[in-house]
Formats: structure tokens, sequence, C-alpha cells
């Protein structure tokens, strides 16, 4: 008898769609995080008239919240990125929408075309870059909601091929200069 499941043998949850559960109308379990960045994303008109692109810093909009949790929406013409963070007590759901995007670790670099998701959990540290010729657009969604995003020492120094002097980096929780375009009552953004 054999006894290997679907996940065993894919190795991870997003390559194995028919486990991933509906999202509920509030989402409490990591499959169901994932289910509701994958029927935002495919609804194109619930956010795509919103999208906006900014020569000077990354542009965010909180699409939505629920009980717990956070939706962004995020442009990126070519050259923008995140710099090197993590999420503080937050994990996320990563999904891009249009265009491509490079995530950075100490562990290598990934390309994120349209329609790839990632899942992380808080603490998860990477630099997200729009390395390619055309603007990107991404869905994030933080649970629970973002309030911190500690930026970590040797951001930027990340190289193409995903090494650097980041690899021993301690968090060092600094402010964001991104979050810096929000107003006083404006929540923290990504």
């Amino acid at each position: 008898m054999n006894s290997d499941s679907d996940l065993q043998i894919a190795g991870d949850l997003l390559e194995v769609p028919h486990l991933l559960q509906a999202p509920r109308e509030h989402p409490a379990t990591v499959a169901e995080f994932v289910g509701l960045a994958r029927s935002v994303a495919a609804d194109r008109a619930q956010w795509a008239h919103l999208v906006r692109y900014d020569a000077t810093t990354r542009w965010y909009h909180r699409l939505r919240t629920g009980p717990g949790y956070e939706v962004w929406l995020l442009s990126w013409v070519p050259g923008q990125g995140s710099g090197l963070h993590d999420h503080g007590r937050s994990s996320g759901v990563l999904t891009v929408l249009d265009g491509e995007l490079t995530e950075r670790t100490e562990r290598g670099k990934r390309v994120l075309a349209a329609g790839v998701q990632r899942v992380f959990a808080p603490g998860y540290a990477h630099e997200v870059v729009n390395d390619a010729l055309e603007p990107a657009v991404s869905l994030h969604v933080y649970f629970p909601g973002l309030t911190e995003m500690p930026m970590h020492p040797g951001s930027g120094l990340l190289t193409a091929a995903g090494t650097g002097s980041a690899g021993g980096a301690r968090r060092t929780p600094m402010a964001c200069t991104a979050l810096a375009a929000h107003g006083p009552a404006d929540p923290v953004g990504p």
C-alpha cells in the first residue's frame, strides 16, 4: 500500500492546488489565505483600476482588511525594490499579478512571474526587486495585519547570485523609508 500523500510527493502546498481550501469570508489558515489571494488576483475588476505607478517610490494601496489580516496592492517600476526586510510577527502571501519580480534571500534568488505565489512565516527575510524592463504589480496578504517591517543590514547587498554580506545579518528594527510616505493616521504599509 502506498502511503504517500499528494503533499509529500509535491513537497509544496502551492504546487497542489486541489488541496487548497476555498476562501472563507474570514480566512484562518495558511491555505485559506492563499485561497483569498488567488481569488482577489483572479478578479482583475477588483484591483486593476486602482494600480498607479510612481517613479520615485513603490506605490501601495490597502485593498482590504478583515479580522486579523490585510490585503495590499503594490506596483513596482523597473529598478524599484523593497530592501532586505522581514514582516515582524506577520506571516504572508505574496502573489505576482502582472510583470515579473525577483525575490532574493540569503539562500539565493528566485524570479517570480505573473501568477506565482510565495508564502512566508514571521521573521522570513527577503528583498523583492523589479529587475525586469516592464512594471510589475503584486498582491500581499499579511496575517496578522502588518505592524512592522524591520529592515536588515546588508539591504541591497545581495548579488544577482543571491550571495553577499547579508547571510549572517541580525535583524535590526529600523523604520522603512518607503513607509514614510504614509500620513500620521495611516497604517504601516508594505
